[in-house]
């Protein structure tokens, strides 16, 4: 029996992604240093790489970059969710053309299964690739080629470091392998984090074709068993498969900073409310029901000498339940409590753990309500959710409340180019 084709997986990254989105709208933009900012317009969550080159870090907080700001001009922008997820629904689409077996990582990220597609010349797949990508969505992208996902990975950073590539590294050749893996720190492989690369530093492990030396059986005894699992991914033993479908989260959180301080109950209420909302709809979306619930608010570490205040508080969900009004009606039993006034609280948030599978059956308790209320419960958060879906924010349970002005306004963001009538692109013809 004859052995099938080398295993050849990619990983295609876009490059800076919410950046290279905004660029496709705002040709003004390009060859610009470019910020976009966080939800609530705090911290830098995108870099040009003109922003990268004046040495601003992922995650700098704006205001500590005025001066910089003001020096050389930086562009700052809102973050443009709903321009992101469409624009990258599109370069996934794209991405199916090019293999059955695809992995959608993360908004801006995919592993495709090439085996068999291009034996002959990986890189010219990889180019294609790259320039259907580019001439349809006007975002460029890196790719990276390898037997495993970590050789992928590496080869995307790769691809991404070095211009001289093209934008494209093969990593099934051994001989090439080798080569990128002594000159690449071993804290750039993908599952090495900088605890885990501290410690393979201690062991004398430095470089990636360091890490690929050792016997994983010496790692997963003196390290952990993940980072054994990555020795065999380097050296082209498969250990991750591809996930063509995503795992349900195990946990879903959503919090905010706030730009206005808050000191009224009733303002982090409506704000716990909205976030519940928002909780629960994930939670719908992957048909799981939520076994507890933890909500958190604090205080700003930074707002010195105003005293520093932080609490939590969870409960469990008895029955588990996806009800966007259960989950709002126990946050605010768990708010009451822990709010203490005389403070001025800059964040807040909601927990959903202990989630399970909707479909699966659960434990009830002697007062649980089923029949006909729980299966009125459910079609009315899926009716909210379709037409939510087709008209965003269209409705809103009275629960959540309609007085938002904690709401955290965003005076930076760009036109939704792509997902509202109103605000498509306009050419003028001079």
């Amino acid at each position: 029996m004859s052995a099938g084709p080398p295993a050849c997986i990619g990983l295609v990254d876009c490059n800076n992604f919410y950046v290279s989105c905004e660029r496709v709208f705002r040709p003004d933009l390009w060859a610009k240093p470019v910020a976009v900012l966080s939800n609530n317009d705090g911290c830098i969550v995108a870099r040009s790489p003109e922003l990268k080159a004046l040495g601003v870090k992922m995650g700098t907080p704006v205001f500590q970059i005025k001066a910089l700001i003001q020096q050389h001009r930086i562009q700052v922008l809102s973050s443009n969710y709903p321009l992101y997820g469409d624009i990258s629904a599109r370069v996934m689409a794209l991405l199916g053309e090019f293999s059955p077996n695809l992995e959608v990582y993360s908004i801006d990220e995919a592993f495709l299964d090439l085996t068999g597609i291009c034996p002959n010349d990986p890189v010219a797949y990889g180019q294609r690739i790259r320039q259907t990508i580019q001439q349809q969505t006007g975002i460029p992208v890196c790719v990276g080629l390898g037997p495993t996902k970590t050789l992928a990975k590496l080869a995307n950073f790769a691809a991404k470091k070095w211009r001289k590539t093209g934008g494209v590294v093969d990593l099934t050749d051994p001989v090439r392998r080798d080569k990128l893996m002594r000159i690449v720190p071993v804290g750039e492989v993908w599952g090495i984090g900088s605890r885990t690369s501290a410690k393979l530093n201690q062991l004398g492990i430095h470089s990636v074709y360091d890490l690929a030396c050792q016997p994983a059986s010496r790692i997963q005894a003196l390290v952990t068993i993940n980072a054994a699992r990555t020795v065999r991914e380097l050296n082209g033993i498969p250990c991750l498969e591809l996930e063509e479908i995503a795992p349900d989260k195990q946990q879903i959180i959503c919090s905010r900073s706030f730009t206005r301080k808050l000191v009224d109950v009733q303002e982090l209420a409506e704000a716990l409310a909205a976030f519940c909302s928002r909780a629960a709809e994930k939670l719908r979306s992957q048909d799981s029901l939520a076994g507890t619930i933890t909500v958190f608010i604090r205080t700003s570490p930074f707002s010195q000498p105003e005293p520093c205040y932080q609490r939590s508080a969870s409960m469990r969900m008895t029955p588990t339940s996806q009800d966007t009004r259960r989950l709002v009606q126990a946050a605010h039993r768990l708010l009451a409590p822990i709010f203490k006034a005389g403070y001025r609280y800059q964040q807040a948030g909601v927990q959903l753990s202990d989630l399970r599978s909707a479909s699966l059956p659960g434990q009830l308790d002697l007062f649980t309500v089923s029949g006909p209320e729980s299966l009125h419960s459910a079609a009315l958060m899926k009716t909210l959710d379709a037409i939510n879906h087709r008209f965003p924010h269209a409705l809103q349970l009275a629960a959540t409340g309609l007085d938002q002005r904690w709401q955290v306004k965003v005076d930076k963001v760009s036109s939704k180019y792509t997902t509202d009538w109103a605000e498509l692109v306009r050419v003028t013809c001079g």
